[in-house]
């Protein structure tokens, strides 16, 4: 059987930037507006008046201090508290793909490879802007690779997923190299009026050629060592928009139609989940986890960042153990752990083992342990 190798990463960040001051700004001037325009209800009982958030209140929760955007202007309205993003003609790139596209060309660069070399890509992330065409497909013909490509969902662990998706092709022959990418537009499903979690999603896109062991001549080399995947059904996050419940312009707004979460169930149920995982994973592998170099975690949330290293380290981690991103990024859903990878893997040297680890809603769970290798 192939062995299989990382050989590049790519990042693409837009160009916009909200910082924490800038959003709770906008909050709560929407709402002081909300509750002044229906004081009366308000005080009959029979809406609920909307409480002011605080810079203070979302770093404590989130360790998120700004994210990026496509689109800023949109976001801070705050009579309309969504990105203006127009939509494009059928003949031109999709932002999605635009953005697939930047990340796809970073992560060829890095390997040294062409397009030519390449023989399928995937798209994986949370949400699509289309149902079809795939995005995968359009990403495809605009890099000009001779193959196939499909999309694929498993929220925030979908570039997990994907790598495990194409190791299987690479060592069944049907592929040499597998471009994944994970454009993830989170600010357009995320409830910006909702104080609970209008903070938490970036926007990014992430791009990793995974490709065989013995083709590969990049100097930034990670063998995949091993990868576990888990699912297990719940409703603690959810977004139920879909083309069978299609909103007018007056429903799309509607909460459920948009990203929402029980916060604090989530935060029970996953890390135990996320750290029993990732000792699994790399037990398989057979590596233990004094041997384990760095924790690519998905940013999600510092808090779930610090209590999933302390249950696998019996101890707090380092920030080199265990980096961070999300102060900047936000949680950027299926792009965040990759981030991580792509940021920090430069000072890591040959036989050193790192893990990847994402984990979203379904609840879903990837583990990617790899070893860097010495350069070519």
């Amino acid at each position: 059987m192939s062995k299989v190798v990382i050989s590049g990463t790519g990042l693409f960040t837009p160009p916009h930037s909200i910082s924490n001051e800038e959003l709770i700004a906008s909050f709560n001037a929407y709402v002081l507006q909300f509750n002044t325009q229906n004081a009366s209800a308000i005080a009959d009982g029979t809406v609920a008046a909307l409480e002011a958030s605080s810079v203070e209140f979302v770093e404590k929760v989130s360790g998120i201090k700004s994210r990026f955007v496509v689109e800023k202007t949109g976001i801070l309205d705050i009579n309309r508290m969504v990105p203006r993003i127009p939509e494009r003609r059928d003949e031109e790139p999709s932002v999605m793909c635009e953005m697939a596209v930047a990340a796809s060309l970073q992560a060829l660069e890095r390997a040294g490879r062409t397009a030519a070399d390449v023989d399928a890509v995937i798209v994986a992330c949370s949400n699509m802007q289309r149902s079809y065409p795939a995005i995968a497909v359009e990403v495809q013909s605009a890099l000009g690779i001779d193959g196939y490509g499909y999309d694929m969902n498993v929220a925030c662990s979908s570039a997990t997923f994907g790598i495990q998706a194409a190791v299987g092709a690479i060592q069944s022959g049907q592929a040499r190299a597998v471009l994944v990418v994970s454009p993830e537009i989170t600010s357009g499903h995320l409830n910006w009026r909702d104080r609970d979690s209008h903070f938490i999603f970036g926007d990014a896109c992430t791009a990793v050629l995974v490709e065989r062991a013995d083709l590969a001549t990049s100097p930034y080399q990670f063998e995949i060592l091993g990868v576990k995947l888990k699912t297990q059904f719940s409703n603690n996050i959810r977004n139920n928009f879909g083309f069978l419940n299609r909103a007018d312009e007056s429903g799309i707004g509607k909460p459920d139609k948009l990203f929402h979460q029980l916060g604090r169930k989530v935060f029970k149920d996953v890390c135990p989940m996320a750290a029993a995982m990732i000792t699994a994973t790399a037990k398989e592998a057979h590596i233990e986890v004094p041997g384990i170099k760095r924790f690519w975690l998905h940013q999600a949330n510092l808090n779930m960042n610090l209590l999933i290293a302390r249950m696998i380290l019996g101890r707090d981690a380092t920030p080199e153990e265990s980096p961070t991103i999300l102060d900047t990024y936000a949680n950027t859903s299926s792009a965040g752990s990759i981030i991580a990878f792509h940021k920090y893997q430069e000072d890591m040297v040959a036989g050193e083992v790192g893990v990847i680890c994402s984990f979203g809603a379904g609840y879903s769970i990837g583990c990617v342990v790899l070893k860097k290798l010495a350069a070519a």
